[in-house]
């Protein structure tokens, strides 16, 4: 028989087992968030739906309005067919980055990545038109994007196209961070970075968070906290704060300090101005996503509009917020109107993909990115797919600044 002292040893060890277990499940659970992977692929869609509704929508106002409020009877009425945006470059530059990391993996050289780009067909404007004429001519990446060679560094272009890196990136914030050193760089330089990192980085929030402050709050820790980027999202939360029903007294604060004072813009094609004044710089454009995502206050029609009334690029802000807002809302909760007469068959412009291969290769590579930040995919009973999604924080960037840029790599290639 057992002795007393046997049998208390026993209870002893079972009871610090079962302890380490629950520790173990319990450090778990605080360090890993669990996503059924059908319920990703609810919020991948809803983005990707998101991003054409707010482009499709905004398209015939696109510049027609600068350093104006758009007028309330100027804005377009929603028609159900404007959800098929192929030809858009809102849209398929992005398919660009998504064809290079299904071809090479996450590990692929930033060179590879200009290489693609520059051997892209469609047709280009600003920073991306020159960073790709830069790898066209030789001048390889980070170069194709620096303030030497590119004066269009702090433009709008990588911001606009940056959506892919959150909709990969559930609750991962750095993956956005890392594929706008890879991807951003082809093109933008600094703030034009950061840009596209924080989107990236508000799109990998919105899997978990339907609360946009504490989206864009979190976002807020994927840029560094020194760049202006950075100051301009502080500043619109805080004027957002300081009035939370007037969205128009708050685009003119933004006015005032983003498009007219000369230490807040750049020359190349976003000198300070006013009204009448064309500016396509990242931080200006940035503030008006921020204003629809803030004072539509959940409700899509009302994001992508306040988005788009700001101005400037008017089909593209409204992308980018329409495109965050839907992600936390789910592809299953939008309303009839902006999936009833969505093309399934239509091909992105000069890509592989129509909407069903968006959805593939958005699903092939969150399993890589899951995996890559330290996760895991697992199957439940019914054998369906589960993330497990590690709950890290995030290190942003090196702050440089398109004023006063670092050196140059000088490296070249040939494509």
């Amino acid at each position: 028989m057992m002795t007393h002292e046997k049998l208390l040893a026993g209870v002893l060890a079972a009871l610090l087992v079962a302890t380490a277990c629950a520790h173990a499940v319990a450090q778990d659970r605080a360090t890993f968030r669990r996503m059924p992977m059908r319920e990703y692929v609810d919020k991948m869609k809803a983005g990707w739906i998101g991003q054409m509704a707010g482009v499709g929508w905004g398209a015939p106002t696109e510049f027609r309005f600068k350093g104006v409020i758009i007028p309330e009877d100027k804005v377009p009425k929603w028609t159900p067919g404007w959800i098929n945006q192929f030809n858009q470059d809102d849209i398929y530059v992005e398919m660009t980055f998504m064809q290079t990391l299904e071809d090479y993996g996450f590990d692929v050289s930033i060179r590879q990545a200009g290489i693609d780009f520059a051997n892209s067909k469609y047709k280009l404007w600003h920073a991306n038109r020159y960073g790709r004429e830069n790898l066209r001519k030789g001048i390889a990446p980070p170069d194709s994007g620096h303030p030497k060679f590119n004066g269009h560094a702090d433009d709008i272009d990588y911001q606009i196209e940056s959506d892919y890196s959150g909709l990969i990136a559930p609750g991962m914030p750095q993956i956005p961070v890392e594929l706008g050193q890879k991807f951003g760089r082809l093109m933008n330089y600094g703030d034009g970075v950061y840009a596209g990192q924080f989107v990236g980085a508000m799109y990998s929030a919105a899997f978990f968070e339907t609360d946009i402050v504490k989206v864009i709050t979190e976002a807020q820790r994927a840029i560094p906290a020194k760049s202006q980027y950075a100051e301009m999202v502080r500043d619109v939360l805080t004027w957002y704060e300081a009035d939370k029903d007037n969205w128009q007294a708050t685009w003119a604060r933004i006015e005032k300090k983003y498009h007219n004072d000369p230490n807040y813009t750049h020359g190349k094609c976003s000198p300070p101005g006013g009204k009448g004044k064309f500016s396509i710089d990242a931080k200006l454009n940035g503030a008006y996503i921020l204003m629809g995502l803030l004072y539509g206050k959940g409700d899509i029609d009302k994001t992508i509009v306040i988005a788009m009334r700001c101005g400037q690029d008017s089909d593209c802000n409204p992308s980018n917020a329409g495109g965050i807002l839907c992600t936390a809302i789910g592809y299953s909760k939008l309303p009839e109107r902006f999936t009833s007469k969505l093309n399934t068959k239509g091909k992105f412009s000069h890509t592989r993909y129509d909407f069903p291969g968006l959805v593939a290769v958005s699903k092939k590579l969150v399993r890589q990115a899951v995996v890559r930040c330290g996760g895991r995919i697992e199957t439940d009973k019914a054998g369906k797919e589960i993330l497990v999604i590690p709950v890290k924080a995030v290190t942003p960037s090196e702050l440089l600044q398109t004023r006063t840029p670092g050196p140059v790599a000088n490296s070249k290639q040939s494509v």
